[in-house]
């Protein structure tokens, strides 16, 4: 027998059909071991000695693979072909010989770009050894982010309280948002006029040219700097006489793009699909470990993770094929196409991402694919088969025109384009952007010397933008580009910014949160040369060079701990004040934003003595006054760029006054606090105030609407039959009623004010119909149909610790990395049934229920190993604590009798012993999510 070893169980199942009876296809279930997240897990001192541990369930995987290959001839580790997946297979190797399950089998590795019969049959021809240096490069990775976790997080979270963590790709990927930020915020609009002239010809064919010269000076874009500049120039057009003075025509050529790399189908899928980085990837996995054709399971991509833009010489045939035979052989270039890539430190150690066969078409495989999937198939397919058509031929058309009146001149231009032959954009269209763009148009026909007449003048008054803020699309361009990570792990460093909150993601575009900004401001005062964007560059080309055999991993590590402990060492006398210092004199400008009386911004608006400063606090940062406790002032930070432009609504000072309370006589204020912007009437020890809801702007709330809120909570009536009032009011959770210390929920803030007693009291009797008297069920968030296989609908439904999926009494919660509403019917009944395999067995009626004495060690157990979790979650890309984490969220294994004391005893030292090497914690089973 043949023992292979892939990563997923997709993979496996694919591969097993194609191998045949003597093979025998495991998975690994990803990586099987990891640093021990604790300290001395990497050893500097020891020439960087590394310890691994197995989690729990990789224990029992790789139980099970160490059984099947001692009776096996021949092991194959046929993991993805990439550093992770070289780093998978010599893991796996490495166990199992520390099992003394490899005596004298055959040990093979193999890897393939593709998972088709033809490209698994001919790897399986072609075996190799594990590749050594591919494997260094993972163990330098793997100590460097380790090295950077597990020393520089405890840092911040001495020095910056609220900081969760720092890593080396992480931090360098959060200050290029946070160096966006800044530089939007410094950012000072220019005004400039634009001039355009609609003209007819002779034959009285109009179109549009723009004046680009006055008085013999040329004039850019945005050289028309005032109204005053723009009235001359119109008064001289207005009356004078134009001309045609010459017209040139000449053909341009542009070219396909290359097939996509990792991140280049990032971008695309974000602009095209609206797909996040993580989610465009696990479509991509998907697409790639093989889907059901019809009965048989074949992938239909290659590998997604590379940064190489070739294609194999067969493949290209096949694409030669495509062409000719949809389009005609004048879309098919003489010589196939070659492509490089530009990116910086790019590896080209594999194809671009393609079809493993370009003759399925996506219309013919659609049916059999998920919607996402289909999309996604279809911008991989129509990129792969354009990058080897032939150019596109446009013939460009600039006619410059003369505007004369007496001794005055002014120059015109209007440009235009026809396209000759379409070429490639035969099959990716672009209409839209062609049409946004005035150049891309065809120009009536004229000749030099033609006389024109002018028809209509526009000026228009713009002001400059400040740059765009990132997009995921444009981060993980940009982070290419400098050469920062590898595209593999992007889609990871975006989903760890986002967890740790240090940034949001409004409308698409990423802003830093207050953490996020603090966080980077710290690293840049006191750990400056790890967040350089060259510095993160030139170490990923050290590790390329490592991949290539060309230097030891030790030597790289060498190199950076030297430098790195001693930036380490000279921050242990840091004081929280130098701390607090340095980040009030780098975010400056965005924690005390100028005031609208050129004031001095740290002055405090309350006691007017008092120096503003940042602040450090339990539950976030904030600004107060140096006069605390005599003067209570505080305020938020700008935190991101909707909240700064809540605060300049407000400005400089924090406090607006709106007016006086006609029954009190008390000032109104709308306020910038800690959590946002209130509402204040008076002054005084405990003043009332209210929080504006959410989606109410700070810049248009006036005196009638601030009253409002300060009257909550509001008496709509008494219910008739209980003869209790019922009252409206905002919460934290959203606008509600209440009524005899029951709650329903409102379905805008607006009908807090507005609802009667009528609405009212139907809303609070749906509400008590829908929950019987009791809690409510939620709606689901998804209707995903019947079980396919059990009777009974299945469900997406919300839940107090996330969204989970639900059928016939059994819960299971979604990851969190994943989109409820992307949750499909597949998706949810392979994790249903992990989580009724997880389910502990239903005791016997009339057995005795386990010890209590049991259950409470092993709850413990869990707690500690959560505590541990949030204390210690440095990592770059990983989590430290992965094994204590699906301990606490899944169930004890219960025993084949548990009514018996002795069993529920002998689970107590097993389960806190688990907790302390991260293994998998026997624990009370949890309550169902939801």
């Amino acid at each position: 027998m043949n023992v292979v070893i892939v990563e997923s169980p997709a993979k496996a199942k694919t591969i097993n059909k194609y191998l045949g009876s003597d093979y025998e296809v495991l998975a690994s279930y990803g990586h099987v071991r990891d640093l021990p997240a604790k300290d001395g897990s990497v050893r500097p001192d020891e020439d960087f000695a590394m310890d691994w541990e197995i989690d729990g369930k990789g224990a029992k995987r790789l139980a099970d693979i160490a059984r099947a290959v001692k009776g096996a001839k021949r092991v194959i580790l046929a993991t993805d072909p990439d550093r992770e997946g070289e780093a998978i297979s010599w893991h796996v190797l490495q166990v199992l010989k520390d099992k003394r399950a490899i005596k004298d089998q055959t040990v093979e590795r193999v890897v393939f770009n593709a998972i088709t019969k033809q490209a698994v049959l001919e790897a399986m021809k072609n075996p190799r050894q594990i590749d050594v240096p591919l494997v260094d490069a993972y163990l330098a990775r793997r100590a460097l982010d380790y090295l950077v976790g597990f020393n520089l997080s405890p840092v911040l979270w001495r020095k910056l309280p609220g900081a969760k963590s720092a890593g080396r790709v992480q931090s360098v990927a959060l200050r290029l948002i946070c160096d966006r930020e800044a530089e939007i915020e410094r950012f000072l609009p220019q005004e400039y006029w634009s001039i355009l002239v609609r003209l007819a010809t002779p034959k009285a064919d109009e179109f549009d040219a723009r004046v680009v010269g006055f008085s013999g000076a040329k004039l850019g874009p945005r050289d028309v700097k005032n109204g005053g500049e723009a009235s001359r120039i119109e008064a001289l057009l207005k009356g004078a006489s134009y001309s045609v003075a010459s017209i040139e025509a000449k053909p341009v050529r542009r070219n396909p793009y290359p097939p996509f790399t990792t991140s280049t189908l990032q971008q695309s899928a974000s602009y095209a699909l609206g797909l996040s980085a993580a989610r465009t990837m696990q479509v991509a996995q998907r697409l790639y470990e093989g889907v059901d054709l019809g009965g048989e399971s074949i992938g239909l991509i290659t590998y997604m993770r590379t940064d190489g833009v070739d294609i194999a010489p067969e493949a290209i045939a096949g694409i030669r094929k495509v062409i000719a035979e949809d389009f005609g052989d004048k879309y098919l270039p003489e010589k196939p196409r070659h492509y490089t890539a530009k990116a910086k430190n790019a590896q080209e150690a594999h194809e671009a991402i393609r079809p493993t066969d370009l003759s399925r078409r996506p219309k013919d495989v659609a049916r059999f694919l998920e919607p996402e999937q289909a999309k996604l198939y279809e911008l991989v397919w129509k990129r792969t088969v354009a990058s080897q058509m032939e150019s596109a031929v446009m013939e460009r058309t600039t006619v410059e025109i003369v505007a004369s009146k007496g001794a005055e001149r002014a120059d015109l231009r209007a440009v235009g384009s026809v396209v000759r032959f379409p070429g490639f954009l035969a099959l990716l269209a672009e209409g839209r952007d062609d049409e946004e763009d005035e150049e891309n148009r065809r120009l009536p026909a004229m000749a030099a010397k033609d006389p024109l007449s002018e028809k209509k003048i526009t000026t228009d008054q713009h002001f400059t933008e400040p740059p765009p803020r990132y997009t995921e699309a444009t981060l993980v361009k940009k982070m290419e580009e400098l050469g920062i990570g590898r595209p593999s792990t992007y889609a990871a460093t975006l989903q760890v910014l986002r967890d740790r909150n240090y940034v949001v993601l409004d409308k698409r575009r990423l802003i830093p949160d207050d953490r996020g900004r603090l966080v980077t401001a710290f690293l840049q005062s006191f750990f400056s040369r790890y967040v350089e964007y060259d510095f993160t560059a030139d170490l990923e080309e050290s590790l390329d060079k490592v991949s290539n055999g060309e230097l030891p991993w030790r030597d790289v590590l060498r190199v950076f701990w030297e430098q790195f402990s001693a930036s380490l060492a000279e921050t242990k006398e840091l004081r929280m004040t130098d701390v607090i210092e340095a980040i009030n004199t780098l975010l400056g400008d965005h924690i005390f934003p100028a005031r609208a009386d050129g004031g001095d911004p740290r002055i405090c608006p309350t006691c007017g003595t008092g120096k503003l400063s940042l602040k450090l606090g339990k539950f976030g940062s904030f600004v107060g006054c140096s006069n605390y406790p005599e003067c209570r002032y505080t305020r938020q930070l700008a935190a991101n760029g909707i909240e700064a432009e809540e605060t300049a609504a407000i400005g400089g000072d924090g406090v607006k006054v709106l007016g006086t309370d006609p029954e009190t006589g008390l000032e109104v204020s709308l306020r910038a606090g800690r959590f946002g912007p209130y509402v204040q009437l008076g002054e005084g020890e405990k003043p009332k105030r209210a929080s504006l809801p959410k989606g109410w702007d700070a810049a248009t709330l006036d005196l009638e609407a601030a009253l409002k809120l300060l009257g909550l909570p509001r008496e709509v009536g008494v219910h008739p039959e209980t003869g209790k009032p019922i009252t409206a009011n905002i919460g934290r959770f959203g606008p509600y009623l209440q009524h005899d210390g029951a709650y329903a929920n409102l379905a805008s803030v607006e009908e807090v004010f507005e609802v009667g007693i009528n609405r009212a009291v139907a809303v609070i009797a749906e509400k008590k119909a829908r929950a019987g008297g009791g809690r409510g069920t939620p709606a689901a968030l998804k209707e995903l149909g019947e079980h396919p296989i059990l009777a009974g609908p299945v469900k997406v439904m919300p839940g107090k610790y996330g969204p989970y999926v639900a059928h016939a009494g059994v819960n299971a919660t979604l990851p969190k990395s994943m989109d409820p509403l992307a949750v499909t019917m597949e998706i949810a009944v392979a994790l249903l049934a992990e989580r009724a395999a997880k389910a502990p067995a239903k005791p016997v009626r009339g057995a005795k229920a386990p010890a209590r004495s049991a259950a409470k060690p092993a709850a413990k157990a869990v707690k500690t190993a959560k505590t541990a979790k949030a204390k210690v979650d440095p990592a770059d890309d990983s989590d430290p604590f992965p094994a204590a984490e699906a301990a606490a969220k899944s169930p004890a294994k219960t025993a084949k009798t548990p009514s018996t004391k002795p069993a529920a005893k002998a689970a107590v030292p097993k389960a806190a012993g688990a907790a302390k090497t991260g293994a998998k914690v026997a624990a009370k089973p949890k309550k169902a999510a939801g």
